[in-house]
């Protein structure tokens, strides 16, 4: 049986960008996954010119110029900015809170009268130790920005109500006193074009890749033929849950197609409201930047759109883990198992599930490349 220097599971972002290192050394590397595509959660499937973003809308953004270089390697981006909306009982607002959302609520112009008006709720709430995550809000930016745009799409996301869930989720909230409403702070922002599968496919050039290939329906076997694994499943389902299960949310997706050219006019539209079941519609062509709608539409279809509505759900074995939940439960399981994975000679475990944290693209990118240069 063939031999490798590294065993790589999961054809994700982390996994694509250590085998692409691992290469570039001279190093043999397998990439395996259990799905039946390459890009994990980021994979985009191209539908009548539309690139579909299957799992969840994925907008790369850093400050760190290495990972910039580094991607641009493998696709050209273009300048998509994130701007969403949120929609509270048919009144629309800017995301993040700027300028453009304290006029809507408030009807004020200036920094100084926004900044006011905060600060008189805030004083009104007389909140000093938040207990729970609605107090912790309401101490950061006052009741009216709290229930219109804070509440609903956090009880939602979590399942929870706000006064269940601790204070520490929300460490701060973004305010800004300019009118602008681009979403991220970072230097670079953008979406490959032809797709987040594309870069990741040129990331994986010249390296072996095995699909639907479920790292534990073949462990033994697959352990024999690498010196090395570097592992970027869950954790706590490599030691078979021996001391219990780590807690995720996951998500669930349904994807229409209309027959128009423009459903909703933005990329994503947040639904902040309770009583409206999912957190937010994604419509992915708008993330197709400086391509016109309408008869000229470059490649695009133009008489046809396609969105998502983006559903939070509980999570089980069963599902997709999307979001760790990182409260003191959970962080002292991973603590146990990290003990047992610290012992490992010959696995590292890797990305959001294999160190049980949220990471952000450019923040796995990061992780792989200084993974690489540690172990190659």
């Amino acid at each position: 049986m063939q031999k490798y220097d590294y065993l790589v599971v999961g054809a994700g972002l982390f996994g694509a960008v250590f085998a692409n290192e691992a290469k570039k050394k001279g190093k043999k590397c397998l990439v395996i996954d259990k799905r039946p595509h390459i890009a994990g959660n980021i994979y985009t499937e191209n539908v009548d010119g539309i690139n579909v973003h299957i799992y969840g809308a994925h907008i790369f953004h850093t400050s760190e110029k290495r990972v910039w270089d580094y991607v641009n390697q493998f696709a050209e981006f273009n300048r998509y900015t994130n701007s969403p909306v949120a929609l509270y009982k048919g009144e629309l607002y800017n995301m993040p809170f700027n300028m453009n959302t304290f006029n809507k609520l408030w009807g004020v112009t200036t920094p100084a009268e926004a900044l006011a008006k905060i600060e008189e709720e805030k004083k009104e709430a007389g909140i000093t130790e938040p207990k729970n995550l609605e107090e912790q809000a309401i101490s950061l930016v006052g009741k009216t920005i709290y229930e219109k745009l804070v509440k609903g799409y956090t009880e939602k996301q979590w399942g929870k109500k706000a006064t269940e869930l601790p204070s520490f989720i929300i460490k701060r909230l973004p305010v800004r006193f300019i009118y602008d409403n681009n979403y991220f702070n970072d230097l670079y922002q953008g979406i490959p074009m032809g797709g987040y599968t594309k870069m990741v496919e040129n990331m994986l050039e010249g390296t072996e890749v095995k699909l639907n290939c479920d790292y534990f329906d073949n462990k033994e076997e697959l352990d024999s033929i690498a010196d090395k694994i570097i592992f970027t499943g869950p954790i706590d389902k490599y030691y078979d849950y021996c001391y219990g299960e780590l807690e995720y949310r996951s998500l669930r997706f349904e994807t229409e197609t209309y027959p128009v050219d423009n459903y909703q006019g933005n990329a994503v539209v947040n639904y902040t409201e309770y009583e409206i079941p999912y957190t937010r519609i994604i419509e992915h062509k708008h993330f197709e930047f400086g391509k016109t709608l309408g008869k000229e539409a470059e490649g695009i279809a133009a008489t046809k759109t396609i969105v998502t509505r983006e559903y939070p759900d509980s999570w089980n074995k069963e599902k997709e883990p999307y979001y760790t939940v990182n409260n003191e439960r959970n962080s002292e399981l991973y603590k146990k198992y990290k003990e047992l994975a610290d012992k490992e000679g010959k696995v590292l475990f890797c990305g959001r599930l294999g160190q049980y944290c949220y990471y952000d693209m450019d923040k796995v990118i990061l992780s792989a490349l200084n993974t690489a240069d540690e172990v190659l």
